[in-house]
């Protein structure tokens, strides 16, 4: 199974755990400036994925378990979800391979 994780800087990450294999990094740009970076990574076991809330000092730190992210047969399935989730009608977006 694969599955999408989502970090905004400034505002959240996620961090790679035991258990998740990262497979492709992409950011994603509305009109040039990068708002969010995805990563689609194969999901090895259930796991807790970190997130991160950098919007507090000192950060707080959240582990959500695995069965609550939406899950992909394949990575094709996911990367296909994933332009689905970031792409607006005739905004100017852009995932671009990092």
């Amino acid at each position: 199974m694969y599955v999408i994780l989502t970090s905004k800087n400034g505002q959240f990450r996620t961090e790679i755990v035991d258990g998740l294999r990262p497979l492709a990094a992409y950011d994603y740009l509305f009109y040039g400036t990068q708002k969010a970076t995805f990563v689609i990574a194969e999901l090895l076991k259930d796991t807790k994925i970190r997130v991160i809330d950098e919007t507090w000092s000192p950060e707080i730190v959240n582990e959500v378990p695995s069965k609550f992210l939406e899950k992909f047969e394949t990575p094709e399935l996911a990367f296909g979800e994933l332009q689905h989730l970031t792409t607006f009608g005739h905004m100017q977006t852009e995932l671009r391979k990092s």
